[in-house]
This record gives C-alpha cells, structure tokens and sequence, in this order.
C-alpha cells in the first residue's frame, strides 16, 4: 500500500513538470504565431534569415524533444541497474556458484553478492551517472556539445555504464565497506531533496486550486479535496492503530502513531492561523504524506515482531512478496526521476523568461539526483544496514529502515511548519527597515 501511495505521488510530480513545460510552450508558440501574421516586406536578406530563424525553431523544437525522451533512457537503464543488484543479492553466488570471478570477491566468493554486491553495483551505476554530471554540468543551450551528449552518444555510454559495474567489482571490499558508509550520507541528501520537492509540489498543487478571478470553482473543488485528503488520514490513523498496536504493550507503535495525530493537529491548526491563512488544501496533503511515511516506516519493521501484522518465512515467496518488490522498485525509479527533472524547485535565482534553444531542464541536476539514487537504492536493497544480509524479495525492512522513515516524517512535518512560520517571523523585520522610511516623509514635505 505505501508503494502504491509512493508512486502516485510522485508521478504527479512528474506531470506537474509536464504541465509547467507544455504551458511555456504553448506561450512560446502563441509568440511565434503573432510574429508569423504581421503582414511586413522584407528584404532578400530578412527573408534568408527569417528561414534561418524558422529552420533553428524547428530544430530547437526537434533538439527538445529528444532531450526529454532520454530522461526515459535513462530511468530504464536506472532499473535494470536496480534490477542488476537484487539479483546479485538474491541469487547471485547460486549461479556463480561454479566460477572464479575475482580475488577481489575472497576466497569464497562471498564478497561479490548479497549486501556487498549491492554496494558494488551501486558504486558502478554512482560512477557512470556522476561522469555524466560532471559532463553536463553547466549546459545552457540546445545547440551545446554537453546537450547533444546528454540526449545521444547510446553505445558510448552503455559502454561506459559496462565498464564502471566491472570496474567496481575489481575494487576491495575495505573500500567498498568505506563507500557503503558515505552512501548512508548520500541517501540522506537523497531524501532531503525528494522531501523539498514533495513540499514543493503540495504549494503548487494548493496554489492550482486556490480561488482567483479566473477559477471561481477551485474553491468548491478545493475544499473537497481537503476534505478527502483529512478523511484519508484520520482513516490512516486508525487502521495503523488497528493493525500496528492492537495491544498496550505495543508502546513504540503507539507512539510513532500518536505523534503522528499530534502532528497533523498542529499543522491543521497553524495552517488556520489568522495570520498564515495557508486553508486546509495544502495541510491536507501534507498530513496524507505524514501518515503514508509513519505506515511505510511501520511497515518497514521486522516481520517476526509482535506488533507487527506481517507474517513471512524466510523460505517461502509468494506471489504478493514478489508484487511488493516489484512496487518497490517502481517507488525508487519514479522517486529519483521525479525529483530529478524538478531542478526548479532547488534554484536559487528563478528565471522568467525560458528562450526557445534553452533547455528544458537542468542535465547536471538530472544525473546528480540519479548518482544520489544509486546510493539510495543500495541502502534500500540492504535496510541501511552494512553488516546483515536481507532476507529475499525484500526491500527496505529492518529496524534501521524503521528509524530513517520516522526521522523522514518528523522532518517533513517540521520543514513544512517552518514554511508556514518563517513568512511571518520575517514579517517585524522588513516593517522595521519601512519604519524610518515612513518617518522621513513628512520632513521632506516641510
């Protein structure tokens, strides 16, 4: 269920991007149109350049769309990378059971597969997409070398993606021990940034619905989406209360769930606040997110629990443990592309105007959220936990994985009522700037 929960909100994110593109191109064709019906007699010379000019839109318009197919490529050779790894960690030293790889895998082999084989195909799939960022960084234009790299070159760089997963399993395990531990930091980064362009993505969706001249139904449809969104968390509430502690002694759960409660009480509250007049829309969504990482992150808890409803053998795989993992993985994809081609989110200088050769998102962003999501994937497939194996077609289960979704959701809420407050704490300041200005006035009349 929270994979599920997982995957709609970040495809949502995704045709946010989509919406925000065609609209900027639609105004960009609008402006060609209106150039295209002055009636003006041009010179030999104006006419040569005004093909040259119609010629370079086209190729612009051919350059974009290529562009945005390969962010495709890219999220499918991310899966089959993914794909790569649980099969090393599931079954790989069964199969490679009868040949010599490598010395660097130890004297039995045991150093290529479950959680270090991960490691190492993390590492290959880190390398090959930070060579990608570090050749990409700083594109600009369409019509740059670094952009015709980003959307072609195929052969080359599967050939590179080859080299950098053999490469990795050359590597000695102290070191892919050490690379295990900074991958736990970038995994970390990994989900701060999915977590801002989550925020990020409810203040738009609030900011679509919220009335204006122009829409007067977005009030009536907004408030009953907020209506839907706190009917599904106090619906959320109670069944992980129900499913995750049915007993007293199921002290942990209750208190995760509790302060969960608490947490959608107090941003309902602040979000009210005559002086934040945020409404219920964007609070709303924010619970459902709160409560859907609480149940991920009590899901996430070992399934031998007993406060835990799940009940699996270790030899035993099912047709629903298969479609879990399959879901999961999905999860991963759509998390790293999601965020990936949402760099707006994270500018620091907005730009305004979107000329028709730029690009239309920001390739060295892309390739550093897919490097940071070569580490998140290893930390999934091995439950953040660097010294025991996972049991098969599992994904992120174990106590550690627990604790990191918990942190998620407290920060979340806590990056949220920030967003709400700061506006006005920053309020009394910028009024003290305006005071003396006020007071000035009037000697200047005199």
């Amino acid at each position: 269920m929270n994979n599920y929960l997982s995957i709609i909100i970040h495809i949502l994110i995704s045709f946010q991007f989509i919406i925000d593109f065609k609209t900027r191109m639609v105004e960009h064709g609008e402006m060609i149109e209106d150039d295209v019906l002055v009636d003006i007699k041009l010179t030999d010379e104006e006419i040569v350049q005004w093909q040259y000019m119609q010629h370079r839109s086209i190729e612009c318009l051919v350059r974009t769309k290529k562009s945005l197919k390969a962010r495709y490529t890219y999220g499918i050779i991310f899966s089959l990378v993914n794909l790569v790894a649980w099969f090393l960690r599931d079954y790989g030293q069964r199969v490679c059971l009868h040949f010599n790889i490598l010395e660097a895998c130890g004297p039995k082999r045991h150093e290529c597969f479950q959680t270090v084989g991960v490691l190492r195909v993390s590492l290959g799939c880190f390398i090959f997409f930070f060579v990608l960022f570090l050749t990409t960084c700083g594109t600009r234009k369409l019509f740059d070398i670094r952009s015709t790299w980003h959307s072609g070159w195929w052969t080359s760089k599967f050939a590179i993606l080859m080299i950098t997963l053999v490469f990795s399993f050359f590597v000695p395990s102290d070191f892919i021990h050490v690379y295990g531990e900074l991958a736990r930091v970038g995994a970390g980064i990994f989900l701060v940034l999915q977590l801002v362009s989550v925020i990020e993505f409810i203040a738009w969706w609030n900011a679509y619905w919220m009335p204006n001249d122009r829409k007067k139904q977005s009030s009536c449809c907004g408030l009953f989406m907020s209506t839907l969104f706190y009917i599904a968390s106090l619906c959320g509430i109670i069944v992980m209360y129900a499913l995750y502690a049915p007993k007293p002694s199921c002290t942990l759960n209750i208190f995760f769930i509790t302060w969960t409660a608490i947490l959608l009480l107090v941003m309902m509250a602040i979000s009210l606040h005559s002086k934040v007049n945020k409404g219920l829309l964007s609070s709303g969504i924010m619970a459902s997110y709160v409560v859907f990482l609480c149940w991920s992150a009590l899901r996430s808890e070992p399934a031998n629990e007993k406060c835990s409803p799940q009940k699996h053998e270790n030899t035993h795989v099912d047709w629903i443990t298969v479609l879990g993992f399959l879901i999961g993985v999905s999860a991963i994809v759509m998390a790293t592309f999601s965020t990936g081609i949402d760099s707006e989110t994270f500018q620091l200088k907005k730009q305004e105007d979107q000329m028709e050769d730029d690009i239309p998102y920001n390739y060295g962003f892309f390739h550093l959220v897919f490097s940071l999501g070569a580490m998140y994937f290893a930390m999934l497939f091995i439950s953040w936990n660097l010294d025991s194996s996972t049991r098969k077609w599992s994904i992120d289960v174990g106590w550690a994985s627990t604790w990191v979704k918990i942190v998620n959701e407290w920060f979340a809420a806590t990056l949220y009522l920030w967003k709400l407050i700061s506006p006005i704490l920053r309020q009394p300041k910028i009024m003290n700037h305006e005071e003396p200005m006020h007071q000035e006035e009037p000697q200047d009349s005199d």
